[in-house]
């Protein structure tokens, strides 16, 4: 890879206080060499060759060092070019100063040295080699002009090439320390962005975690509090989890300090669970030490309702597995009674009570297939899959179908609510169980005697989403049989199967809505579902 020509323009603030540094150095070198060319402790170094230079050259760098120290504070200056300008005014004035102090050369050539190892750092190889040429031709000229000028003292041409060496293996050593150095300012920064992206992501995943995380130090005060903890503890809306910062556990949740308090003597954690929150959840606490021999505790707070609602979902999947089997036994000897039932009912040789029996065991077998049939169907549904829809064109094609395969002397659907359109989020195939499931419920069971099924289906804009209502105007439904509404097999008639609500009340559970009954007061039963609005999907 070529190196660069330039250093970037985003040079890192490490870099740039070396930079300040190295121009700060300078004035205190040319400070230096005026204290040697205007004081009296000159005179202990030496005589001057050449006062009028040296005083020249001793005034004009300190006046271009100063110059080089502002111009590198101000804004967009190329250090680059900076660094070239005043290494070269370095070997200039580095020159004139050792033909002008031949006591001080050796002196002049180390600081030289220094600044052409500084100059290197900053720029590419070829550059510090080429600073190392031009300080080495430099020293030459100047031996050149001190041996052939009037008066000039004898200096060793060795001198002069161990002084070239040291230029170009300083400028070479330094330059790979330079980018040794850039890198490692650049892996430094890329390992600092990734590691404050990570807490950033820690921080996040602590934070939506629905298992409650709380952070206790030595003097049981909270440190930290994620969303699901404070949703746990929090008795007012007005706390947030910057506000708990610093108060002690006792003061927030009295119950979860003494059992805190108890865990530090013993070590020994308590199965029992605490009750919090308006809705009275039962939460199981459990401590862990942060630091091995430390005193902060990490203090995480489970939601046994949510692990008891997983545990019975597991429970209800093997159930469903189980029973979709033991329907497929049943099923074939089912089909093998009603056939045989059948061909007795052709039999002519039968009495009246034995038809009657006939009639019996065929309309339970009819039943019993029901409920295979019902099994079967919520042991093969799939997992929803939510689609943006329009419930009110959706009605009334699930109105127009009904209609088509139920007598209009047998049911009467009609939609209220007067809204031209109410999008939401379902399963559209699920949905149209949900109807039919909900719709056959209230033309079998929703009629008052000698009239027939009027079924309201009512749409509206509820607080959270869309509701759907379906109502009717029969006997309604006594209040105790309200709370098992819902549980599988459950059903008040001798040919109902007990499945529909539940399979129903299934399918908006697995599309995030909700299923209840609702009461009227002027008759009849209402069923509502609350569906999830249109940004659902982007919260899963």
């Amino acid at each position: 890879m070529a190196e660069p020509d330039v250093l970037d323009a985003n040079t890192s603030r490490a870099l740039q206080r070396e930079l300040y540094l190295f121009a700060l150095y300078r004035v205190f070198e040319a400070a230096v060499l005026a204290l040697v060319v205007f004081s009296p402790v000159g005179a202990l170094i030496g005589d001057l060759r050449a006062p009028l230079l040296a005083q020249v050259t001793t005034c004009v760098y300190l006046l271009l060092s100063i110059y080089l120290l502002a111009r590198k504070r101000r804004p967009g200056a190329n250090p680059t070019t900076l660094v070239l300008a005043a290494v070269a005014i370095d070997i200039l004035v580095a020159t004139l100063a050792s033909h002008a102090l031949p006591t001080a050369r050796a002196g002049i050539a180390l600081m030289l040295l220094f600044n052409l190892a500084a100059s290197a750092l900053f720029v590419s190889r070829n550059a510090g080699l080429g600073i190392a040429a031009a300080a080495s031709l430099a020293l030459l000229a100047e031996f050149t002009w001190n041996n052939f000028s009037s008066g000039g003292d004898q200096r060793p041409l060795a001198e002069v090439m161990m002084y070239s060496v040291a230029f170009f293996s300083v400028a070479a050593l330094a330059h790979t320390l330079g980018k040794q150095m850039r890198a490692s300012f650049a892996l430094a920064d890329k390992r600092g962005a990734e590691a404050a992206n990570l807490a950033e992501i820690n921080e996040l995943i602590i934070r939506r975690m629905r298992t409650g995380v709380l952070l206790v130090d030595g003097q049981h005060e909270v440190r930290l509090a994620n969303e699901a903890a404070m949703a746990l503890l929090r008795d007012d809306d007005d706390i947030s989890p910057q506000g708990v910062h610093g108060r002690p556990l006792s003061q927030l949740a009295p119950g979860l300090a003494l059992r805190h308090a108890q865990w530090l003597r013993d070590g020994k954690a308590d199965e029992t669970t605490l009750v919090y929150g308006p809705e009275q959840i039962e939460v199981l606490p459990r401590f862990v030490r942060l630091l091995g021999h430390g005193n902060a505790t990490l203090v995480f707070l489970d939601d046994t309702s949510m692990l008891s609602r997983r545990a019975e979902s597991i429970t209800l999947a093997a159930m469903g597995r189980f029973s979709a089997s033991l329907a497929h036994e049943i099923r074939n000897p089912l089909a093998a009674i009603n056939y045989a039932t059948q061909l007795l009912e052709e039999s002519s040789d039968l009495s009246t009570s034995d038809r009657r029996l006939l009639q019996i065991i065929h309309q339970q077998c009819m039943r019993t297939n029901g409920i295979v049939e019902s099994v079967l169907g919520l042991a093969r549904r799939e997992r929803a899959q939510p689609e943006h829809i329009d419930l009110v064109p959706f009605v009334h094609n699930f109105i127009d179908d009904y209609k088509m395969v139920t007598a209009e002397d047998n049911a009467k659907l009609q939609l209220t609510g007067g809204l031209g359109t109410l999008p939401a989020v379902f399963d559209q195939r699920h949905l149209q169980q949900v109807f039919t499931a909900l719709v056959n419920n209230a033309v079998r069971y929703g009629r008052m005697p000698g009239e027939i099924a009027r079924i309201t289906i009512h749409l509206e804009h509820g607080e959270h989403g869309p509701v759907i209502s379906i109502s009717d105007r029969g006997p309604g439904i006594p209040d105790a049989v309200v709370p098992q509404l819902f549980r599988p097999f459950f059903t008040t008639s001798d040919n109902g199967t007990g499945l529909g609500l539940y399979i129903a009340n299934e399918l908006c559970r697995g599309n995030e809505a909700e299923l209840r009954y609702v009461s009227m007061p002027g008759g009849g039963a209402c069923f509502r579902i609350e569906l999830p609005g249109q940004q659902a999907l982007l919260k899963q």
